[in-house]
C-alpha cells in the first residue's frame, strides 16, 4: 500500500487549474491552426488568426485564455494499492482549487444556491469530481474546466432503439443547430449514447478529453464521427458564429452498454477553449 497525502493531492490541483487555464493542450493547437487554413469564410480565418493570437497572449503572459474559468470538473483515477493519509480526496481537490483560483486570480463562477439566493462561494468550490478505482498505487487527475457557453447547450434524449443511427445523427446536428453561436466555435462536439441518462450524459463530457480528431477504435462509430463532422460544419455557423465552413473541430462519441429498450444521446459542447490538464502522483 503506497501513501499519498492529502497535501500532495491539494498542491498539484492547485497547479493543474492554473495551468489548464492558461495554456492550450497541444492538439487544440493544431487544430485551430488547421481550421485557419481549411476555413473557407475570410472573416472566419480572420476569427481563427484572433482566437490563436489570444492563446498565445495567454500562455506567454501567464493568463487566463477566457474569462470564463469555468466550473473545476475532475476525472480522477484512485488506485486501489494507493492510500491518501492526512485528509480527505474531495477536501484536498477542494483545498487546491480555493487556492488555484484565488492565486491565479481566475474568475470564481460557483454560486452556493442554484435556484433561490445564486450568491457567489468566492473560491470556486466544490469541484465536481467523477472517481474511478483502478489497479495500481498512484493518482491520476484530469481537470477540464468548463465554461457556462457550452454547457448552457448540452442536450439529452431517450431515444427508442428503432431511431439507429439516423436519429442519433439527427439529434445531434439540431442540438449544434440550436446552440449556434453560444458555445464559441469552433469546438469539439462531445457525443454519449448508451448506459442510462446519466451514464450518457458523462460519458459525452468524457469524450471531450480525447485527443482533438482521433477515431473512436469501432470502426462504425469512428465512420459516423466523420459523417456528423461533415454535416455540423455545413452548417455554416463558422467561428464565432461569423459565419463559415468550420463550426467544429471534431466530433468525438463515446458509447456504453444500453437497456434493450433504450438509446440514451447525449451531447457536451466545447468551446474553442479546450481546456484540461492532467497529473499523476
Amino acid at each position: 500500500m503506497r501513501e499519498i497525502t492529502a497535501v500532495q493531492i491539494t498542491e498539484a490541483v492547485e497547479k493543474l487549474c492554473l495551468e489548464a487555464n492558461y495554456y492550450l493542450p497541444d492538439d487544440v493547437w493544431q487544430a485551430l491552426r488547421q481550421a485557419q487554413i481549411s476555413e473557407e469564410s475570410p472573416l472566419g480565418r480572420d476569427v481563427l488568426g484572433d482566437i490563436l493570437k489570444n492563446a498565445e497572449l495567454a500562455a506567454s503572459k501567464d493568463v487566463p485564455i477566457c474569462q470564463d474559468t469555468g466550473l473545476a470538473i475532475f476525472f480522477v483515477e484512485l488506485g486501489q494499492e494507493a492510500h491518501i493519509t492526512g485528509g480527505g480526496l474531495n477536501e484536498a481537490i477542494d483545498e487546491g482549487v480555493c487556492r488555484g483560483y484565488r492565486s491565479g486570480y481566475l474568475r470564481k463562477s460557483t454560486v452556493e444556491d442554484p435556484l433561490l439566493v445564486r450568491k457567489n462561494r468566492g473560491d470556486n468550490t466544490p469541484a465536481i469530481v467523477h472517481l474511478s478505482l483502478v489497479a495500481g498505487d498512484q493518482i491520476k487527475l484530469v481537470l477540464a474546466p468548463k465554461g457556462g457557453g457550452g454547457e448552457n447547450m448540452s442536450a439529452l434524449t431517450m431515444l427508442t432503439p428503432a431511431a439507429g443511427v439516423q436519429g442519433v445523427k439527427k439529434f445531434v446536428v439540431e442540438a449544434v443547430h440550436k446552440a449556434g453561436s453560444n458555445p464559441c466555435p469552433p469546438g469539439i462536439v462531445g457525443v454519449g449514447i448508451g448506459g442510462s441518462m446519466e451514464m450518457a450524459a458523462l460519458i459525452a463530457k468524457k469524450a471531450l478529453l480525447r485527443t482533438v480528431g482521433e477515431p473512436n477504435p469501432h470502426p462504425r462509430v469512428a465512420e459516423v464521427e466523420k459523417e456528423l463532422l461533415a454535416e455540423i460544419n455545413a452548417l455554416g455557423i463558422g467561428p464565432q458564429g461569423f459565419g463559415g465552413s468550420v463550426t467544429a473541430l471534431a466530433v468525438h462519441i463515446e458509447t456504453f452498454p444500453a437497456h434493450i429498450a433504450s438509446l440514451p444521446v447525449a451531447v457536451n459542447l466545447q468551446c474553442h477553449v479546450a481546456r484540461h490538464k492532467e497529473i499523476i502522483i
